[in-house]
């Protein structure tokens, strides 16, 4: 056997080994990763987003009616507490399907029972 110069075996009349197949699609773990990071990032701009439109309705509404910060205020509390509502309702819902996922696959796989030890195994007597 003598050594390449890059420090590898070589075995003399032997094939070198084929290379690793490329790999096309990522790892199903890291695209749920993505997609997880995905959401919350969209969920974080949406939640800014609302409150700045509900800050730019108040602040023009304070403006029109001449009482300067009561409407802006107000609206943008109301766009927070709405915010958190509606996530409260969306992390029901998503715990709820989870649940029901999880009791379905539950369901369609009954446990198997192991098979009792030979030796536990009574069997008949002869008289």
């Amino acid at each position: 056997m003598r050594v390449h110069k890059l420090g590898h075996n070589v075995v003399a009349g032997a094939h070198p080994e084929e290379p690793h197949p490329l790999k096309v699609l990522p790892d199903q773990r890291k695209i749920a990763e993505h997609q997880q990071s995905g959401q919350t990032l969209g969920r974080g701009m949406d939640f800014a987003l609302v409150v700045l439109v509900f800050l730019g309705i108040g602040y023009g509404l304070d403006r029109w009616l001449g009482t300067r910060p009561l409407f802006m205020v107000g609206l943008v509390v109301f766009s927070v507490v709405g915010q958190f509502i509606k996530m409260y309702f969306e992390y029901t819902a998503t715990m709820q399907q989870l649940e029901a996922e999880r009791t379905a696959g539950r369901a369609s796989s009954p446990r198997t029972v192991a098979a009792a030890p030979a030796h536990d195994i009574v069997q008949g007597q002869a008289s």
